[in-house]
């Protein structure tokens, strides 16, 4: 399969790179969307292309909807903590569909990109099928994930200046990906805001919390899935926050999750 096309989409103030993939076997009927939001330091491609979230989810019958977050990827790089506000990336991200005529999607976010779409689904509820947050447990109210530090590891010298290893694996990921290590400094220092529980409570959507059950960053997945009107928790054995989110549990999880909805 072929990498998919890189498209450029004008949302307010930036500019956004996308993929907007057909389901592998064309149906009747217009498609179910999956817009697919990835997490600090990552991209498209390196969250949902390389893991084969887009071929699993193509094959299963969706239209996937990929995007690089602003400060990520081939989108806009600012260098301003307050352009990475989590209600302006969830705003780029319901600006997407509008660009693309999508009236609703099913919206799933790993880590960082959890948070934007759970601000999706409480800001524009209608916009939102299902709410898919993998990497994001119950520092989604309490705490904010990623540690501060790791913006201060995106201004260090080098990576060998590192000593905490949380940091130094976020800077070695960020220079991996070609990153614009200011953008990501000013995207953490942006980026910290916490949804409380009576806000997490007012999403109706069908939601799925799927955490790594080695994961220290995320908070437990219970806990949050707890607070959700509609939503259930879906733990993923043995993975870390960076394997969880291409696991093959956590794939079919997704997948039975979706077809078990109400159409």
């Amino acid at each position: 399969m072929s990498a998919p096309e890189v498209k450029l989409a004008r949302i307010g103030e930036a500019e956004i790179a996308y993929v907007d993939v057909p389901p592998a076997q064309p149906a009747g009927g217009d498609p179910a969307t999956m817009l697919l939001i990835h997490g600090f330091a990552s991209t498209h491609v390196v969250n949902w292309v390389g893991p084969s979230w887009t071929g699993t989810l193509t094959r299963a019958g969706y239209r996937v909807v990929a995007f690089d977050n602003r400060g990520h990827g081939g989108s806009t790089k600012f260098h301003d903590p307050a352009a990475y506000d989590t209600r302006l990336m969830a705003a780029d991200a319901v600006g997407l569909l509008d660009h693309l005529g999508i009236d609703q999607a099913h919206v799933m976010g790993y880590s960082m990109g959890a948070r934007i779409s759970a601000y999706v689904a409480l800001d524009h509820p209608g916009r939102v099928r299902a709410l898919l947050l993998g990497g994001l447990g119950f520092h989604l109210v309490e705490g904010v994930g990623l540690p501060l530090g790791i913006a201060d590891a995106m201004e260090a010298r080098s990576a060998d200046q590192i000593s905490d290893p949380t940091q130094r694996m976020f800077r070695l990921f960020a220079e991996q990906n070609r990153s614009d290590l200011v953008a990501l400094a000013a995207c953490i220092r942006g980026s910290r805001q916490v949804l409380s529980p009576e806000e997490v409570a007012r999403i109706t959507a069908p939601t799925l919390v799927s955490v790594g059950t080695r994961d220290e960053i995320a908070g437990p997945a219970a806990a949050l899935a707890a607070l959700f009107p509609n939503a259930r928790a879906l733990d993923i054995p043995g993975r870390d926050h960076n394997l969880a989110v291409g696991d093959r549990v956590h794939k079919e999880g997704v997948v039975a999750f979706l077809a078990g909805l109400t159409p």
